[in-house]
């Protein structure tokens, strides 16, 4: 009997040796005889435990690891077939305390299938949100999302229900869906996950909002830096296409809607809608001004719908279970779950998936296990680069769009940095300003020139050069690029910077420099 050994392809997984795993695996079965058949799943999200290694038996999959390639002789000896005791044995897989204790709806699946097994997607309850869509009228599919109280999970937070109603009710001869999977914030690898790990549940959710809305075409822009993404979601597209998911006639439904995989040139910019759109149309990177929007004009000047990876991920279990069973998940206007994705100084890295509500103290400290050094955490960075950093004073926060805007943070992607008590926020201040600075497209002077101008006056703290004078110049270009921004790369690097100031400020008073004597 041939026996099932999950080796994930994920990117997290083969940087830190999954393929190396995977060969003496195979090296090994050949020289013992032995009937095993690998498959290459996506991971499970527990960074500290890759690679790791599940068997398929009469118990359910069975987990070991981290798996080096040097553990796969003495892994087999004891029995790993029919998954037996040995030091990196690690139980059921869905048994382990961060997966088990986690809510798993967009991610239902990653780790759990052949990413690119049509057949293994839909015996795991795929395409059932597809078919649901075809049955319905445009408009009560929008409408259902927009009861489920699904928000952009990119960033924004903006209703998705809203801004496909737009679209659907633009006028207009041709409209589109893109999907948003330039994924540049430091810290963030939920949309990778999905791509690597369940590619046809973002094509599925791309198939229902092109149905939605009336768009016959979309497209998934890919940041150049994720090679075994974009490798996923043109083989995923290509066996959709076959099997008629995606085509003239989706589904057998006499509906058209197909799409294309795009790749970036790794801008950072090209994460706002905007830029991304002309990148995609062959012009510039750069940010447009609105109006008018994407959703009336947008990419070739038609109506179309932006959407973030996970957003559009979530879309098949809305129209699979029911607006009110997403919407039962969450607080607030947060409603359903987030993939948190902690990182950084932390015991426990990974992808959390969970209702959102959730305090930061107990996704750091319970969940991701406090700091990897065993120090005290000092700071938290959440949102990307452009977050806010949180001091624990304020991990009371729950983790709701409205409960960390109150704070002067944002939520974002929901990247969660790290970082224990040597970090200097003075110099995460100045890499704030400087990371806006070299990723600016140029086009509005807030962003291009503030930046630059904030990286100059945080050096001139740094060296104690007229610190108070600077500081209030520092808050003053933090004020300017927030208000006077075309976009959200100059409009929220003020966040981390004044949050840096104003939760340590005895990083930016520096003993005030003594001239030399003659």
């Amino acid at each position: 009997m041939t026996v099932r050994i999950y080796v994930p392809r994920d990117a997290a997984a083969l940087a830190l040796g999954a393929d190396r795993v995977a060969k003496a695996l195979s090296r090994e079965a050949e020289t013992r005889k032995l009937d095993i058949t690998i498959v290459h799943n996506g991971s499970r999200g527990m960074h500290w435990l890759e690679p790791l290694v599940e068997v398929e038996t009469a118990q359910g999959r069975i987990a070991y690891g981290p798996v080096k390639p040097s553990d796969v002789a003495a892994l087999l000896d004891a029995g790993l077939l029919e998954g037996k005791a040995h030091p990196l044995c690690l139980g059921g897989t869905e048994e382990i305390p961060f997966l088990k204790n986690q809510t798993r709806l967009t991610f239902a699946r990653c780790g759990v299938i052949d990413p690119v097994s049509l057949d293994d997607y839909k015996a795991h309850g795929g395409l059932k949100g597809l078919e649901n869509a075809i049955a319905m009228a445009p408009a009560d599919v929008v409408k259902q999302v927009t009861d489920s109280g699904l928000r952009g999970r990119g960033g924004a937070g903006f209703p998705t229900g809203i801004k496909w109603k737009t679209v659907l009710d633009a006028p207009g001869d041709r409209k589109y869906i893109v999907c948003n999977a330039d994924e540049g914030d430091s810290g963030t690898f939920a949309d990778r996950m999905i791509m690597e790990g369940d590619p046809f549940v973002l094509i599925e959710g791309m198939a229902i909002a092109g149905l939605a809305t009336g768009a016959t075409k979309g497209f998934v822009y890919i940041r150049s830096e994720y090679p075994q993404a974009i490798d996923a979601m043109n083989e995923a597209v290509t066996v959709a296409r076959g099997a008629g998911v995606l085509g003239p006639s989706v589904l057998g439904s006499g509906k058209a809607f197909d799409m294309e995989i795009r790749v970036g040139a790794g801008a950072y910019v090209c994460g706002e809608e905007t830029a991304l759109l002309n990148s995609l149309e062959g012009k510039r990177g750069i940010v447009r001004a609105k109006p008018p929007l994407p959703a009336l004009q947008g990419f070739m000047g038609r109506p179309t719908v932006v959407n973030n990876v996970i957003s559009l991920a979530s879309v098949p279990i809305i129209m699979d279970k029911g607006a009110d069973f997403y919407r039962d998940f969450g607080m607030g206007r947060s409603r359903g779950t987030i993939p948190l994705q902690i990182a950084g100084n932390v015991k426990h890295g990974g992808l959390y998936e969970t209702a959102f509500g959730l305090t930061l103290g107990e996704i750091i400290d319970v969940i991701g296990g406090g700091t990897a050094t065993g120090r005290p955490v000092r700071a938290v960075q959440v949102g990307g680069p452009l977050g806010a950093y949180f001091p624990r004073a304020l991990f009371d926060t729950p983790f709701d769009y409205e409960a960390f805007a109150a704070k002067d943070g944002l939520i974002g992607h929901a990247g969660i940095t790290v970082f224990d008590d040597t970090v200097d926020m003075l110099k995460q201040a100045r890499f704030a300003m400087e990371f806006c600075a070299v990723e600016s497209c140029g086009k509005c002077t807030p962003c291009r020139i503030g930046s630059t101008r904030g990286v100059e006056t945080a050096d001139r703290i740094a060296q104690g050069i007229e610190p108070e004078k600077n500081r209030e110049l520092l808050a003053d270009l933090c004020n300017t690029m927030k208000f006077g921004s075309l976009c959200a790369l100059g409009g929220f690097t003020p966040y981390p910077v004044l949050s840096a100031m104003n939760h340590f400020p005895e990083d930016f008073s520096p003993a005030p420099m003594v001239e030399a004597a003659e």
